[in-house]
């Protein structure tokens, strides 16, 4: 497997999927921060500083889909989303990966998400991990939901009212889970 991963979008925006850099974890931490004050998707109620998110987002593999061309002035190519890739549990179960996604507000729907899904399943078999469990996807979250379905993944398990979204709404979460071999 060799990364920098290329794909056309449906916009018609040429993408590149490959590790994250130092000089992007600032831009992460920060799309990070931005979908966890949106309060739909991720458990944390309180943006994360540099070293929580180090320590939640950067402990094992991550990466960034960004756009593949530089503009004219040369800035650095814009980061449009990102995952994380990780052991779900340690030892004698670390062959069971998890993955947490995010992407830029105004680009969703686009198929970034289904870009880095795909990849994602594709790495986690080249670092040798043997299936993949999503821990806590919140039922409201339907994009999510019919993407890891269309990928193959399974629902396991219900968390009956384990999310206070900001709005006062208790909701379920949902466990999913797909065998890499």
């Amino acid at each position: 497997m060799e990364l920098p991963f290329y794909k056309i979008l449906k916009n018609g925006l040429a993408v590149e999927l490959d590790y994250m850099h130092p000089q992007e974890q600032e831009v992460v931490n920060s799309l990070l921060n931005l979908v966890i004050i949106e309060a739909k998707t991720y458990p944390q109620n309180q943006p994360l500083s540099q070293a929580e998110f180090a320590t939640y987002w950067l402990n094992q593999d991550a990466f960034v889909v960004r756009a593949s061309v530089e503009d004219a002035t040369h800035q650095p190519k814009e980061v449009l989303g990102g995952f994380y890739l990780k052991p779900n549990f340690p030892g004698r179960c670390s062959h069971v990966c998890n993955a947490g996604f995010i992407v830029q507000p105004g680009l969703r729907g686009q198929g970034i998400g289904r870009f880095m899904g795909e990849a994602m399943l594709e790495i986690a078999a080249n670092l040798g991990y043997e299936g993949v469990m999503f821990n806590l996807v919140f039922e409201t979250n339907i994009p999510s939901i019919q993407l890891w379905q269309s990928l193959e993944f399974k629902i396991i398990g219900q968390i009956p009212r384990a999310v206070k979204l900001a709005d006062g709404q208790v909701v379920d979460a949902l466990i999913f889970y797909r065998s890499l071999g």
